[in-house]
């Protein structure tokens, strides 16, 4: 196992670890930890969701096979294997069952938010496409293409806060 794979995986042991601390010594506030746990998640994925795609729009303007287009495929897989995807697992297990055990999946305003949330897993699901099309010296898009991409996540993140936040319907 390589370096950053291996540090997020024992992020993530730490990680079960201290839940499932929480879950037995302090089960009174699991809801408040899993929904504190859950924002840290979503925090993580957001950040990694609007990084990947600005790698993207200057590693397209870079010759392929040039030390910069190994250096930014290098990061776009570290980025992706250590970040972006461990945060969005963690985000859906935690959302989950936030929205079960606090909601019981009742409320429109919570309906939309998953909905957004998997379009938001969709793009995320399109970005890897990217890194894995990179990686394999296979990128068609412009960096004009991932610019207007860069965007997406932005626009759902929006949205998804004024629905959890101002719940209007």
């Amino acid at each position: 196992m390589n370096w950053p794979a291996g540090r997020a995986l024992a992020a993530l042991v730490i990680f079960a670890v201290f839940a499932a601390a929480v879950f037995l010594f302090w089960p009174e506030d699991l809801y408040l930890w899993a929904k504190a746990i859950h924002v840290i998640a979503v925090i993580a994925w957001m950040a990694g969701m609007l990084y990947l795609p600005r790698l993207f729009v200057y590693h397209a303007d870079v010759p392929v096979g040039s030390p910069q287009s190994e250096t930014f495929k290098v990061m776009e897989r570290r980025l992706l294997r250590a970040i972006i995807n461990p945060a969005m697992i963690v985000a859906w297990v935690f959302g989950l069952w936030l929205a079960w055990r606090g909601f019981a999946f009742h409320g429109g305003w919570l309906h939309g938010k998953i909905g957004l949330v998997v379009l938001l897993s969709g793009v995320h699901g399109y970005l890897s496409g990217g890194v894995r099309r990179f990686a394999e010296d296979r990128n068609r898009k412009s960096s004009r293409h991932w610019r207007i991409i860069n965007e997406v996540p932005t626009l759902l993140l929006i949205a998804i806060v004024i629905l959890v936040v101002v719940k209007p319907f």
